[in-house]
This record gives C-alpha cells, structure tokens and sequence, in this order.
C-alpha cells in the first residue's frame, strides 16, 4: 500500500508502503513540516517515504528515508528503528543536521584568507 499525504508543505511529499498508521504519519508531516519550514532555509523539494516492513522477526521493521533539494543541495537520510515515533525522530534529527549542514555550506565569511603563497592578498 502507498499513501501520498499532500499537506502545508506540498514541495515535500510524505510517502508509506506497507502497515503505516494514520497517527505515525501525522506525527512524521508534523516533525518533517517543523524542520524543512524553518526560517533562514532555502526552499526545500523532495520525498519522504516510511515503511514497515511486514515481518515480525525484523529488529527494526521501521524504515525511513528522505532525499531532499535543500537549495542547490542534495540530502539523502536513512532512518531504521523499532517503532514509528522512534523512526520519525531519528529522521527529523537527522534531517535537521543535514538540512543545516546543506543551507550553509558554501558561506565564506567565517573563513580565514588563504596565505599569501597559495593566491591570497598579502596585505591582511
């Protein structure tokens, strides 16, 4: 079974395969809506997708994965755990680093000049 689930942020789809309730992925729109819809960060578009796999036996049939265009950046996280809160959370602080990490990559002003011999200025 696949879900799509269009809400207040719709560049960022949130997907489900398989026994995903209706309350795991309300709480996911919620924690993913929070993290991506944050002031000072380019605009975000991609996919979500949490699964539960069908077998018992699994140590942690929940998985989690997001691949998102933060800016002019590509973000890929994984997130495997045991329940669905579990798996959300993992993913949103997971996806709350590498978000940050990708918005400010490239921002040259708390870098030190390169030294003179490697094309920097000499007058400092």
């Amino acid at each position: 079974m696949t879900s799509d689930t269009p809400r207040t942020t719709p560049a960022v789809r949130l997907r489900s395969d398989g026994a995903v309730d209706k309350d795991t992925l309300d709480y996911a729109r919620t924690k993913i809506d929070a993290v991506v819809g944050r002031p000072g960060l380019p605009a975000v578009t991609g996919e979500v997708r949490i699964v539960r796999a069908g077998a018992h036996h699994a140590e942690h049939p929940w998985l989690a994965t997001a691949d998102l265009r933060v800016g002019g950046r590509h973000v890929v996280v994984l997130a495997e755990e045991a329940t669905g809160r579990e798996v959300v959370d993992a993913l949103r602080d997971r996806l709350h680093r590498q978000t940050d990490q990708a918005a400010h990559t490239g921002n040259d002003t708390h870098r030190t000049p390169p030294p003179p011999w490697r094309g920097g200025s000499r007058s400092a």
